[in-house]
């Protein structure tokens, strides 16, 4: 079966073709610049263990002409990887916010379209996109079934002491605030992986997911308890360009000594925080140069980056009563060594002790960074968000 897995956005749509026979991709890109002048069509694709790759310019008024433009190389003659579309069985889609209504993935239909559309006030920037990439591949793959995976369903185990916030209860009941969490895609994908790989199903484990965007999971026994981020994917750990958790007196205080409107607050935290507001920089590799070159800042922001996923590290393992296993994932988390020592060092209490040579000496798939001795493995997985919608797909489809 061939499963096409896409992940709308407001002017771009991600997407990945994959033979679920091999779990391998047929072909995968990206559209974007979508609704300005001159939009950007990326397709690469695996082939015989040979990769091609183009890349297209011209105008993109909206996601129908970028999604049909992607279905035309799929099947093209020369770098085409189907005869006929028709040979797309199931698209899975990214849905980011399922809110209450959705703990599983589903089969897209009308009712299920609906209620994203009610849940549009808690995810306003991505649900009303991804609900588009669903509306426009079911025109332009009418005989594949259409299947939503959500950000937030693997959270949805949270218990209610972890999930309510202690505000009055008719905010809960009547407007649904409550921590609803991000990525579940990723950390159930990695947790799944570091399970199989203790060959202990009951093993308690901290994900931990570090990119531009970063949050960290409590998954005990394959089941996840707790999450960094919250309502929205403001909160918990420190960013790219987020504040992560800070103290809400912050926000009264900025409203009313600087005249900050809500929007500006929310412009302020969201997209000018976090390793931006610290150092000026948002990609970590420029961030590692300023530390290289000595940079106050830059050492600053790294330390109290490590110490806020630190501190949460103590606080998962307190809530499931010990740790198996620490998982790093995601560009920095795979990538980044010096970000991997600050975490892990000072962390012997818990069991933690980082093995430098095995950090650089990294292979493939599942890689252990721990000291032989430690009693808390440290593991490197690289996280594949792509293949789990797949998976979660095929499941509902079959």
């Amino acid at each position: 079966m061939n499963i096409l897995v896409i992940n709308a956005g407001s002017s771009s749509i991600k997407y990945q073709l994959i033979d679920m026979d091999t779990e391998l991709p047929l072909a995968s890109g990206l559209v974007e610049r979508i609704g300005l002048e001159e939009g950007v069509v990326k397709y690469k694709t695996f082939v015989n263990g040979e990769k091609k790759e183009l890349k297209e310019t011209f105008p993109i008024p909206n996601h129908t002409v970028g999604l049909k433009r992607v279905a035309e190389l799929l099947t093209d003659e020369k770098v085409g990887v189907i005869s006929d579309p028709s040979e797309i069985q199931a698209v899975g889609h990214r849905l980011v916010h399922g809110g209450e209504a959705f703990t599983k993935t589903v089969e897209i239909t009308e009712a299920v379209k609906a209620k994203v559309k009610e849940l549009f006030p808690l995810a306003p920037l991505h649900n009303p996109a991804n609900l588009i990439g669903v509306e426009v591949a079911e025109t332009v793959f009418p005989n594949a079934k259409q299947v939503g995976v959500f950000d937030t369903a693997f959270h949805q185990t949270i218990p209610e002491k972890a999930f309510r916030y202690a505000i009055p209860v008719e905010f809960y009941k009547e407007m649904g605030i409550r921590k609803y969490g991000f990525h579940g895609t990723s950390h159930k994908f990695v947790s799944e992986q570091a399970a199989e790989y203790l060959g202990k199903e009951d093993a308690k484990i901290i994900t931990i997911h570090l990119g531009n965007g970063a949050s960290m999971a409590a998954v005990n026994g394959g089941v996840c308890v707790d999450t960094t981020m919250g309502m929205g994917p403001l909160c918990g750990l420190i960013m790219g360009t987020r504040s992560g958790d800070i103290d809400p007196a912050i926000i009264f205080f900025l409203a009313e000594q600087k005249g900050y409107s809500v929007n500006e607050i929310s412009s302020l935290l969201n997209k000018e925080s976090g390793m931006k507001g610290l150092t000026g920089q948002t990609d970590m590799r420029d961030v590692e140069k300023l530390l290289d070159e000595g940079d106050e800042n830059a050492i600053l922001a790294c330390d109290m980056y490590a110490y806020r996923i630190k501190q949460f590290i103590g606080s998962y393992a307190a809530v499931m009563n010990g740790v198996d296993a620490l998982v790093f994932t995601a560009g920095i988390g795979e990538n980044k060594t010096s970000i991997r020592k600050l975490v892990c060092q000072d962390m012997g209490y818990l069991g933690i002790e980082w093995d430098e040579e095995k950090d650089k000496n990294r292979t493939d798939g599942v890689h252990e960074i721990n000291t032989d001795n430690a009693k808390t493995k440290v593991l490197i997985i690289p996280t594949n968000e792509e293949l789990e919608i797949a998976r979660q797909t095929l499941e509902v489809v079959k």
